[in-house]
């Protein structure tokens, strides 16, 4: 066998035989938020059963289970969403509580 020289190096684009590497990006998903209503004395269960309908799609019977929730143990999560529809849902139930003069809260919190 003969020493390495200068001219044995790959002279065209052919001849390369260095390795390309790959990287691979790991996609996360992103963080989901719950989205809660609280409870308080003064907006009346119809009310709030007409926002559960109204802004989170459920149905009577499913809003109404969840208004008991809230109305015994102080508050229900309602959904689970990506962060910006869950300060989209917050910000609804709010205004319109507002503008029907009701107390009535809506948070969230990171999953």
């Amino acid at each position: 066998m003969r020493p390495f020289q200068m001219s044995d190096e790959p002279k065209g684009p052919g001849d390369d035989t260095s390795i390309l590497t790959k990287t691979k990006t790991k996609t996360q998903r992103p963080p989901l938020y719950k989205v809660m209503l609280l409870n308080d004395d003064y907006t009346p269960m119809e009310f709030v059963v007409h926002v559960l309908e109204r802004f989170f799609g459920l149905t009577h019977a499913q809003s109404f289970d969840i208004m008991l929730t809230v109305h015994k143990k102080g508050l229900a999560v309602v959904g689970v969403f990506s962060h910006e529809v869950a300060e989209t849902k917050v910000a609804q139930v709010m205004d319109f509580a507002r503008r029907h003069q009701h107390p009535l809260q809506c948070t969230m919190e990171k999953e």
